[in-house]
């Protein structure tokens, strides 16, 4: 099980992050749409499946350990890819104390 970060192609604005097996890359692979393995439901899942808001792949990359995985998408329908109705899931500021 690897996390799978999703990012906006043409903003570079981080849209969500899930989490792939090896059926979810499988299935990622032969769609050319970022599917995910659903932990808390045992399932795969394609984001978009209801809303429309499908995560077309522009390109993958993993990083320097092989443990993550980047998908620079294109968002088909409306854009909003948060079932909270946002663009992005990283809506909720925290602050940080300089140090």
């Amino acid at each position: 099980m690897v996390a799978g970060i999703v990012q906006d192609a043409t903003t570079g604005e981080v849209l969500m992050l899930g989490f792939l097996n090896e059926e979810s890359w499988r299935k990622t692979e032969e769609t050319g749409y970022v599917t995910f393995w659903s932990r808390t439901r045992g399932k795969l899942w394609m984001k978009g499946e209801t809303s429309g808001n499908r995560l077309r792949v522009v390109s993958a990359a993993t990083d320097c350990d092989n443990d993550a995985l980047l998908f620079r998408v294109e968002v088909e329908g409306d854009g909003l890819v948060c079932h909270e109705g946002t663009v992005s899931c990283f809506t909720k500021a925290i602050a940080m104390e300089s140090k």
